[in-house]
């Protein structure tokens, strides 16, 4: 028996991460009566679609696409059914799409959403970190300074923090951390739902020695525990002594602040009444 006709509008169809028996068979009815496929990067794409023995026009839609992309894509959707997809997971997500939907939210488009992989939450399933709260913050930048940046912006953020990162700036990334996260644990996750998967966990320094001893390869996804709750850290005394060995007052009640969550302007003034005369 003949399905009906997809309704026009804007399909967003999550994709998978690496094991292609991943996608979900409404992700397969979806993209099976689709008119056109706006996708990343046409030839990863054209992989799954011959995975899953179809044939469907592929339009090039990524980070570059033009305003005048986007129009036609719009117009597009006025009278056909159009998916959108990106090279893996949930279109979106670290992924181009966001002004896409944008647009067509503006003008009315039907828009409906498919659920289905997504890395970030494969890796925290893994990690054993706090799921109850976490905050997904994208790519980690590029150089130090940027990294320290966002990372102290995070630091008493009371929830997992989740990045995405490449495997040549994993190293950086986990120095970058232990200087500004102090006590934290750690977890890399990689190459999910693929052969060699493994999911890591420990301080940044103990992953940082393993991982310049073993070039990762693949994508990956890096936690970071919430910082520890008041109940959990009774002896702020105790890490002010030690962070002041090497430290001024302020600096080691910052340190101590992003390793505890606890208030750094308390925390300071407990430093200089600990100071020795």
């Amino acid at each position: 028996m003949e399905k009906e006709p997809l309704l026009p509008g804007l399909y967003i169809v999550a994709t998978p991460i690496g094991n292609l028996g991943d996608i979900t068979l409404r992700a397969i009815d979806i993209l099976t009566r689709c008119d056109a496929i706006a996708c990343e990067d046409s030839r990863v794409t054209a992989k799954l679609l011959r995975h899953l023995g179809l044939r469907q026009p592929l339009w090039r839609y990524d980070d570059h696409s033009s305003e005048a992309d986007r129009e036609r894509l719009i117009a597009a959707m006025r009278d056909k059914p159009v998916a959108l997809v990106s090279d893996a997971g949930t279109p979106l997500i670290s992924d181009p799409g966001y002004r896409l939907v944008r647009a067509a939210r503006a003008a009315q488009i039907p828009i409906t959403s498919l659920p289905g992989p997504s890395a970030a939450i494969v890796a925290l399933t893994l990690s054993g970190l706090p799921t109850d709260r976490f905050l997904f913050a994208g790519f980690l930048p590029v150089k130090d300074k940027a990294r320290r940046d966002v990372l102290d912006d995070l630091a008493r953020v009371p929830a997992t923090l989740v990045f995405y990162e490449t495997a040549p700036r994993l190293g950086k990334a986990l120095d970058v951390i232990a200087a500004a996260l102090p006590g934290r644990e750690v977890a890399v996750a990689r190459e999910l739902t693929k052969t060699f998967e493994e999911c890591r966990t420990g301080s940044p320094h103990e992953l940082g020695d393993h991982y310049r001893a073993h070039p990762p390869k693949g994508e990956i996804v890096l936690m970071i525990a919430p910082p520890a709750s008041c109940e959990e850290t009774p002896d702020a005394d105790r890490l002010l002594l030690e962070a002041m060995e090497y430290e001024k007052p302020s600096q080691a009640a910052a340190q101590v602040a992003r390793r505890t969550g606890l208030d750094r302007k308390q925390l300071y003034a407990r430093a200089m009444e600990l100071k020795p005369r």
